[in-house]
């Protein structure tokens, strides 16, 4: 079973690198984006073959490892 974890800095959080990615964009002409936010994506293949259980050790994952819940939101997806 496959998972993806999106995780993203929360609403407040200073971006730095996505601010970098607005000027660079708008130097190159796109003027039309307004903010850009950052984030990663982390996909996991997993051994688990029910849906909840996998859901629910990915969630540990995150709080443990993957994410810095203090200043990082992510969600669980489970491909």
């Amino acid at each position: 079973m496959k998972a993806r974890v999106h995780v993203t800095l929360k609403n407040g959080v200073l971006d730095p690198q996505g601010a970098a990615v607005a000027h660079s964009l708008g130097a190159l002409g796109f003027d039309g984006v307004n903010d850009v936010r950052q984030g990663k994506v982390i996909e996991l293949d997993l051994a688990e073959t029910d849906k909840a259980a996998a859901e629910a050790a990915v969630a540990q994952m995150c709080e443990k490892l993957l994410a810095n819940t203090v200043i990082e939101n992510y969600s669980v997806e489970i491909l």
